[in-house]
């Protein structure tokens, strides 16, 4: 097992979550910033809007995370605030960044690209973030599956858990591979796309599918109905049907126009 410290300053722990997800996150905004010139769009902004985002996605994705462990969280008030002790969802935080990007454009001064195309620009960056982020839950020996028959204890189809002396599917590195492959197809899909928000729709749709039936294996789900609704896993379907049917109607109307 990794050591999930990587190193310590004046007696602070550095985990190697932590780097991870910074990590994700520079990557991510590199690449958006990349994105953004070659759409032609002035990239500064985007600067100014990480420093917003990121704290009101992880806020968002900490309210989330509470909400369906509010039984715990009840009983245990001062626990809430204690991010370092793991506890946030990447649903809540891409609810949060979707606020936060809404809010930015309202209040900032200068010339922006519209909603949606801010929305576009991220959504690659967004789905390798997840990619690359998911290794931090290998570190973390966290987000994996059902114990496994001894023809599966072997990684990438396994992963041990030293915590309970158990082999169980490594559904992270499931889903990190899942949003690999998205990435690419987004990368791909974005350089013949130009209708403003299809490729964040995309992102929803691809996502939501492929998590919806990652989650079905997980045993550390948070649950709307314990044993039978897991709440990602029903967000999930709805992102789907939600992104195809925008995406139908969309691309309906922009055909009938042209026929016009």
């Amino acid at each position: 097992m990794i050591d999930r410290v990587a190193f310590s300053i004046f007696g602070f722990d550095i985990y190697w979550y932590g780097i991870i997800m910074a990590a994700a996150c520079g990557l991510g905004v590199a690449l958006a910033y990349r994105r953004c010139k070659s759409l032609g769009h002035d990239p500064e902004f985007l600067i100014d809007l990480t420093f917003f985002l990121l704290p009101v996605s992880i806020v968002f994705a900490r309210i989330y995370y509470v909400i369906f462990e509010w039984e715990f969280y009840f009983k245990n008030p001062s626990k809430i605030f204690a991010i370092r002790d793991g506890g946030i969802a990447i649903y809540g935080a891409v609810i949060g960044g979707l606020f936060a990007i809404w809010l930015f454009r309202k209040f900032y001064k200068k010339p922006l690209p519209s909603f949606l195309e801010i929305c576009d620009i991220l959504a690659p960056s967004l789905i390798l973030g997840q990619a690359i982020g998911r290794w931090g839950n290998f570190v973390n020996q966290e987000a994996y599956s059902y114990i496994v028959a001894p023809s599966w204890m072997k990684f990438p189809l396994a992963v041990y858990i030293e915590a309970i002396g158990q082999w169980r599917l490594a559904t992270f590195f499931y889903e990190s591979i899942w949003n690999f492959m998205v990435f690419g197809a987004l990368m791909w899909y974005s350089k013949k796309e130009r209708k403003k928000g299809n490729v964040f729709l995309w992102y929803v749709v691809l996502y939501g599918f492929g998590r919806m039936f990652i989650e079905g294996l997980r045993s550390d789900s948070l649950w709307l109905i314990p044993g039978y609704i897991r709440v990602s896993q029903l967000l999930s379907a709805f992102m789907v049907i939600f992104g195809l049917v925008a995406l139908y109607y969309r691309n309906k109307s922009c055909k009938g126009l042209k026929e016009q």
